[in-house]
């Protein structure tokens, strides 16, 4: 029992730290036996369970210990559009996600867990659903993409166009055919110029080793 009420305790330090993947680990694996009433009700960390796990866990996790959870789904529905934003992300429909964040952030903003690093939240799951449509296509046009987001092309296109820009989305936008190209990760060749970097480490401490033996 105390270790689980740390869990708790650690957790939403955590949210406040914004280390959403951590407080999201320790949040799931203490759910089944919350008793940290004290700090705050079991809806709560409901809450900060799921926007945890939204923006850091994988596709299969997110499915198994969050959106089929039978912990989440006894108090899910209490919490306004917290369902209508999980499940939006989970099932692809881009255009109620988007609704269901502006719904929701009222609620984000209120919130004194998370209220301090609500843009960063709200970006991040704007970041996610993109990279998650963009997993699908090779080349997709803005157009088509922002119809399946619910916005026009000229707000998708300068939203994208940031998140590029600082590296956020493996993707290119051609301005002129209106079309998004993904970049896929060449994950082969990162391997590889990983391993040519570590064998120069080595090389050179062998070396740097070697003079000292010679002296």
């Amino acid at each position: 029992d105390h270790r689980n009420r740390l869990k708790v305790y650690e957790g939403m330090f955590l949210v406040t730290e914004r280390d959403f993947s951590a407080a999201a680990t320790l949040f799931i694996s203490s759910a089944a036996t919350f008793s940290a009433e004290e700090l705050c009700s079991y809806e709560e960390f409901v809450f900060q369970t799921v926007l945890s796990a939204m923006i850091s866990v994988d596709r299969v996790t997110l499915k198994t210990q969050v959106v089929d959870s039978p912990d989440v789904l006894g108090s899910i529905n209490e919490l306004p559009f917290l369902s209508d934003l999980l499940n939006a992300l989970y099932d692809c429909r881009y255009r109620d996600l988007l609704q269901a964040l502006v719904n929701i952030h009222p609620y984000l903003a209120q919130n004194r867990y998370v209220s301090p690093n609500v843009r960063y939240l709200v970006r991040e799951l704007r970041v996610l659903s993109y990279k998650q449509f963009l997993q699908s296509y090779r080349t997709v046009t803005l157009d088509s993409m922002a119809r399946t987001f619910g916005v026009s092309a000229t707000f998708l296109d300068g939203e994208l166009s940031r998140f590029v820009a600082a590296g956020r989305l493996n993707a290119k936008i051609d301005k002129v055919s209106g079309v998004v190209e993904t970049c896929r990760p060449d994950t082969k060749n990162r391997q590889y110029q990983a391993v040519i970097k570590q064998g120069d480490l080595l090389l050179n401490r062998v070396q740097k080793l070697a003079r000292i033996i010679n002296t």
